[in-house]
């Protein structure tokens, strides 16, 4: 069957050769889709392509480092020519800054001794790194009949969450990664008023804390439960929210 024609869904997932986005990339192969996993090593991707592959999924490794607006350009180059259109954007690729966001003492914890380059190189990533993705691909996603787009969050984005004094929140000061989510939660709201009436659903999901790399492992959730809230909104029906920040047990405040 031709590519061009095929009935899959075509995803692709940024940072999807390890954590949340491996996760996601799995699962939605397990449900039939064409999954193309962005990494930033060739190498490390190929091998989780060739992993979901060897389980029975239908995957292409795809080198993207978000950061890097060539490399966008390229990734939407070749799914055009090979697929002629996007299904599903996951932007998941994010850093912490700190290497790992749950030490208590990380440096980008402490705004009023932060590193200013740390911080910019955070956004980079996390924000700017989302806006050059998502435009690369937009005219493919326009082609798609249901395109979705899902930003990968946290909690640790809600304003409303942090400012509770005493609250879950409120003792993980970052200067970087968390004031990052929250502007990505912005964006997303961005996206989705401008796409609103081109069928395109942007939300943003929450996963939770997930045993990954950016918490030194550890979390609580697996990578799969944390993709759970992903798959849900990267699978929306025609009559599914837009401009929503959402965790595996519902909406949550911004």
């Amino acid at each position: 069957m031709d590519e061009r024609t095929s009935p899959r869904q075509v995803a692709l997932i940024t940072g999807a050769n390890k954590g949340i986005g491996r996760a996601v990339a799995e699962l939605l192969a397990a449900q039939g889709g064409t999954v193309l996993v962005g990494a930033r090593d060739a190498g490390r991707g190929e091998a989780a392509a060739a992993a979901i592959r060897a389980a029975g999924g239908d995957a292409y490794p795809l080198t993207l480092d978000v950061t890097d607006p060539a490399t966008a350009q390229a990734a939407a180059a070749w799914i055009g020519d090979r697929f002629g259109r996007l299904d599903i954007l996951v932007n998941n690729a994010g850093i912490s800054g700190s290497g790992q966001a749950a030490p208590q003492d990380a440096l980008d914890r402490v705004p009023s001794a932060v590193d200013v380059d740390l911080v910019r190189e955070v956004f980079a990533t996390n924000v700017l790194g989302v806006i050059t993705v998502t435009n690369a691909v937009l005219p493919l996603l326009r082609r798609s009949p249901a395109a979705r787009i899902v930003n990968v969050s946290s909690h640790a984005a809600s304003l409303t969450m942090t400012a509770q004094v005493d609250g879950p929140l409120s003792g993980l000061t970052s200067a970087a990664y968390s004031p990052s989510k929250a502007a990505l939660n912005a964006l997303t709201l961005q996206y989705a008023n401008e796409l609103r009436k081109e069928n395109i659903l942007v939300n943003a999901a929450a996963p939770g804390y997930v045993d990954t790399d950016i918490n030194g492992h550890t979390g609580l959730l697996t990578p799969a439960q944390g993709a759970a809230v992903v798959i849900r909104l990267a699978t929306l029906g025609e009559d599914g929210p837009t401009g929503g920040f959402f965790s595996e047990e519902g909406p949550l405040p911004w």
